[in-house]
């Protein structure tokens, strides 16, 4: 059921791809979906900046052109989905550990689209897992830091991001204030990124269900 809904919110989501446009793309299993509707109307389109390595060869396959964001002051909108997002539009990503290069993307975006079947959709970040990319000889230091704020870190065992780090997946860590806590856990030393897209979040949700798809501003 959820990769027909996946399915719906990614050719939904190919009304908000200006015509003649550059587009920042993230990574997942619904941006696969999009990337496979956007190959139909990619004719219509200058290119795209990829949020990882996985989803730059998904578009490769469909040859729709590469774009470095070096080249760029901005970008007019970014596509991706999200692990969790509640009421307020804030994000958690990272679980396919793209969580940084998303982060770079999204920042100089103009308009953020997020797209999510109703599963992602939730009232609260109530001990969600937030994942954190972190360089390999911090992780030590960067977990005695995530234990003092209350939360419980996993390192993710083989497993290396795009940028050649780490992930630690923190558990059981009550969120107050997202916002501030973002602030707090990239401001550890060893961090790179974490995955509370809370400071920057969604400008645009759009969530499938069975029979819509819902439209949040």
């Amino acid at each position: 059921m959820f990769n027909t809904l996946k399915k719906s919110v990614a050719k939904f989501a190919l009304k908000y791809v200006p015509k003649n446009s550059i587009i920042g793309i993230g990574s997942g299993s619904t941006v696969n979906y999009f990337i496979e509707e956007l190959s139909n109307i990619s004719s219509s389109i200058r290119g795209v900046v990829p949020g990882s390595i996985a989803s730059e060869k998904k578009i490769r396959k469909y040859n729709i052109p590469i774009v470095d964001l070096n080249s760029l002051e901005n970008l007019d909108i970014y596509i991706d989905s999200a692990d969790k997002v509640n009421k307020s539009m804030e994000m958690i990503k990272g679980r396919g550990g793209a969580l940084t290069r998303e982060k770079i993307i999204s920042s100089v975006a103009k308009k953020f689209i997020c797209i999510i079947d109703k599963s992602k959709y939730i009232k609260h970040f109530d001990c969600c897992v937030i994942p954190v990319e972190v360089i390999p000889m911090a992780l030590r230091k960067v977990s005695e830091e995530i234990i003092k704020l209350g939360g419980m870190p996993k390192y993710r065992e083989n497993f290396i991001t795009d940028n050649r780090n780490c992930i630690i997946d923190i558990h059981n860590l009550y969120i107050e204030n997202s916002v501030n806590l973002e602030k707090t856990i990239n401001n550890i030393s060893g961090v790179v990124s974490v995955g509370l897209f809370c400071i920057r979040k969604a400008d645009l949700l759009l969530v499938s269900y069975a029979d819509k798809i819902k439209e949040i501003y």
